[in-house]
């Protein structure tokens, strides 16, 4: 599962892809190390941090979440992001619902 809670909140794991067509959730991947990941893609390029911004807009949009409520914990330069979420009313089941999307 590319999302999972633990005692400061919800862990979400992201596959991030900026300068795409379209800002859209896409679904889940699978890394070559078994590891789970929710493909998300952003319009921004990846410079001075605007894509890492993006990516919390839109999943502060998607989950109708405070972007407050969304912290970047590892990954900042990377494509591969961990993200910290609070531990709110029906997260981890929207996340399923957003995983399951293509």
């Amino acid at each position: 599962m590319f999302a999972y809670r633990t005692d400061k909140g919800i862990i979400l794991n992201v596959r991030l892809t900026p300068n795409a067509a379209t800002a859209q959730i896409k679904g889940c991947f699978v890394g070559a190390d078994g590891v789970e990941f929710l493909k998300v893609s952003v319009l921004s390029v990846p410079e001075k941090g605007k894509a890492n911004k993006e990516l919390i807009d839109l999943l502060a949009k998607s989950l109708k979440l405070a972007k407050s409520k969304i912290e970047l914990i590892s990954g900042e330069a990377d494509r591969y992001k961990k993200l910290l979420l609070a531990d709110e009313a029906q997260i981890l089941e929207k996340l399923v619902k957003l995983g399951d999307e293509k």
